[in-house]
């Protein structure tokens, strides 16, 4: 086996200071969890996520009998609830396209939106040279979707694929967000999300962005779903997924979506972003041809991916006190990977023994070894999103200062040899002191099929003195907020109620300078008056409950600041005031997404075939009305169009005007110039013109492709 490479503090310690990145954002949904408190709160209490579901459950979702009856079928996964709402309307699709879109889109699409908000930032104005890095799973959603001539005959075939392929998982977020930087879609099986916190890493210190969203999502199937049971196989017999343990018996598959906010530690410093947590170092290695076969993992690489980020990060792997694992609980992935741990670790002359164990002086509050755990145990394996769900689990136990368990074991494996490692098994919650030496610190693996092996080395976040009410001049704050829809405002309010009675709550002028700079001004809004966090989250809980917060702020000094409320609930534009020297964004309640159901395409229950293609419509006198039917399918109006809308402001686009080219050509043998599409025109004039160009034979989609190639 090669040596692993050592590390040298004098030459790396500066060095990595100055390539430190700053975690400034974080937003998820996982099994169990619709946001991040509750993801801490299940971690924090060893709460196992993953659903067992009965067989009324599986067969009303679609599940073949036979398949749900037989002896080897377990009715067990790790479930997204609600995986196929989604807030359309916000991000500009209209109602055909947001069925088309694939729910790994619409998930992450809100995802990044929260994360944004999260780290104090307005989604739709994020900083310059935001970018975009994430993947996803291959869905049973894309899968039905490109095998269906009704859905293909309604939108047309390239619109199936542009919403639909994972492929268009960064642009989408690029486009509907405006964000300029560099947009990566990122595949490397397992290690997917994991792999793209490292690419953005490498892009924020290369200078290619200044601010990076990385993450990844994993929705195969909206239904609830059951596997299949094969001995020698990757899936656990019992629905239970127990890495490290005695009784480990493989994975469980689960759904979910993480993405983190990204910026250089200097910068984030400097413009006074919320910051979780520190990313020191990563790296990024493949096993190339050094294992037994495609499918199975290689020690050499592992161990030197983990040593390769903590050299990059200047620091000794025994700073860790703890690591956050792959741990997949199947056999032969688990010895891999503490086999390639043990010899990172050991590497660095700490060694294992009696005189002078592992993490000796780490303080883990539980004897001397290196904690390590596994998320899959609560949440099942997440494929494309399995290490950013890693990562933001190893974030909130730095920020809690507490080492949250590995679930559903009950001792360790015989045959992995922990006793003669580094490492131990958190298996229950506890205090994470802070080390003697230094701050906080923990690693964090994730392992590709295929062989991409990606390891963070994460610290805790540095001391940073907030805006306090105690320290500053007592003064009114105006704290705006806007949402949709009344309910969500209602919603909005309420979270933040909460958020400001919790202990460690930020203060009343961060609060309000965040909402007031980093969030998007919506339709429905309005304003809450307060002197401190106890009135704001009093008034705020007033404004949940359907009462009005206004009651009592009705003194002269406010009257400048009830001015600005009144402009603002009139849907103006507001010059708020500068807030006190030293406020800054801070992390609060975001957006509470609660969009309609759109569903999900689905291959158990596809019937139809070549017949079920809507018939072209009769010409004659009827002609203009079947056309405007085509345009409001196309467009995804549910009734008639108003007499003003247009094209555009129906949500029309290059795209869909060439599917409508193609179909008006198809259906009925009409030619329609591109140009009539680009023209100020309302539905009922476009199908009036359409009818009209009938006699004059223009080949529009020629024209289209050259005006196309032209560009």
């Amino acid at each position: 086996m090669t040596e692993p490479a050592t590390w040298d503090p004098a030459a790396d310690a500066e060095s990595a200071l100055d390539s430190a990145l700053a975690v400034v954002g974080m937003s998820g949904r996982f099994p169990g969890a619709p946001d991040l408190d509750a993801y801490w709160t299940n971690l924090r209490d060893g709460v196992c996520s993953i659903a067992d579901f009965t067989e009324a459950e599986l067969l009303a979702d679609g599940a073949e009998p036979s398949e749900v009856r037989g002896p080897d079928h377990v009715p067990a996964k790790g479930y997204l609830a609600d995986a196929d709402r989604f807030d359309a309307e916000l991000f500009g699709f209209h109602r055909t396209e947001a069925a088309a879109l694939d729910p790994q889109h619409r998930l992450l699409l809100q995802t990044a939106w929260a994360a944004l908000e999260d780290a104090g930032h307005d989604p739709l104005a994020a900083p310059t040279r935001t970018g975009v890095y994430v993947g996803g799973s291959p869905t049973e959603h894309m899968l039905a979707a490109h095998t269906d001539r009704r859905l293909a005959a309604s939108i047309g075939a390239m619109q199936i694929r542009i919403l639909t392929d994972r492929e268009f998982l960064a642009p989408w977020i690029s486009y509907r967000l405006g964000l300029e930087g560099p947009s990566l879609t990122v595949q490397t099986a397992c290690s997917t999300s994991l792999t793209a916190v490292h690419l953005a890493a490498q892009a924020l210190l290369l200078g290619e962005c200044d601010t990076a969203l990385a993450g990844g999502v994993s929705v195969d199937t909206v239904r609830k779903q059951g596997y299949v049971h094969y001995e020698g196989g990757i899936f656990s017999s019992d629905g239970r997924c127990r890495p490290f343990d005695e009784r480990a018996g493989g994975t469980v598959p689960g759904s979910g979506v993480g993405v983190v906010v990204l910026r250089r530690l200097s910068d984030a410093l400097a413009d006074g972003d919320p910051i979780r947590a520190v990313l020191r170092g990563s790296a990024l290695t493949n096993d190339g041809a050094t294992k037994v076969g495609f499918t199975a993992p290689g020690v050499e690489q592992q161990t030197a991916a983990i040593v390769e980020a903590w050299s990059a990060a200047g620091l000794a792997p025994s700073a860790a006190q703890y690591v956050e694992t792959h741990g997949t609980a199947t056999e032969l992935g688990d010895r891999i990977e503490l086999a390639a741990a043990t010899e990172a670790f050991r590497g660095d002359g700490q060694g294992v023994g009696a005189e002078t164990p592992a993490g000796t002086g780490t303080g883990t509050g539980t004897g001397t070894r290196i904690g390590i755990g596994s998320v899959k145990s609560n949440i099942g394996h997440l494929d494309a999103a399995a290490g950013v769900a890693s990562l933001i689990k190893a974030v909130l136990m730095l920020e809690h200062a507490t080492l949250a368990p590995t679930v559903n074991v009950t001792g360790p494996h015989p045959e992995l040899g922990l006793d003669a490692s580094p490492f131990r098994v958190v298996d229950r919650a506890a205090p994470w002191p802070s080390p003697a030496a230094g701050p906080r610190r923990a690693g964090v693996s994730s392992l590709g099929i295929g062989g991409t092996n990606v390891h963070v080395v994460l610290e805790e976040a540095p001391p940073r003195p907030g805006t306090t009410d105690a320290a500053a001049p007592r003064r009114t704050e105006i704290l705006p907020l806007s949402a949709r829809t009344e309910s969500a405002l209602a919603a909005l309010a309420g979270r933040l109620a909460t958020a400001l009675r919790a202990p460690g709550a930020p203060s009343l002028a961060d609060t309000a300078h965040t909402l007031r700079t980093g969030r998007t001004p919506m339709d429905v809004r309005a304003y809450v008056l307060a002197s401190d966090t106890e009135e704001a989250a009093e008034r705020l809980t007033a404004l949940a409950e359907g009462r009005s917060p206004y009651a009592a702020q009705g003194s002269p000094d406010e009257a400048g600041l009830r001015g600005l409320g009144e402009l603002w609930l009139k849907g103006g534009t507001v010059l708020w005031p500068a807030g006190p020297a030293g406020a800054r964004r801070v992390s609060l309640p975001t957006y509470p997404f609660a969009g309609e159901s759109f569903g999900a395409l689905t291959l158990a229950r596809r019937t139809e075939d070549a017949q079920d293609a809507p018939a072209p419509a009769a010409p004659g006198d009827d002609l203009t009305r079947a056309v405007s039917e085509l345009l409001a399918e196309a467009l995804g109006l549910e009734g008639p169009a108003g007499p003003e809308t247009t094209y555009f402001a129906a949500g029309g686009d290059s795209l869909t005007a060439v599917h409508l080219v193609g179909r008006l050509r198809d259906d009925f043998g009409i030619d329609v110039p591109i140009t009539l599409f680009l023209e100020e025109l309302t539905l009922h004039e476009l199908a009036d013109r359409i009818v009209e160009s009938k006699e004059t034979g223009e080949d529009s989609l020629d024209a289209l492709l050259s005006e196309f190639e032209a560009e």
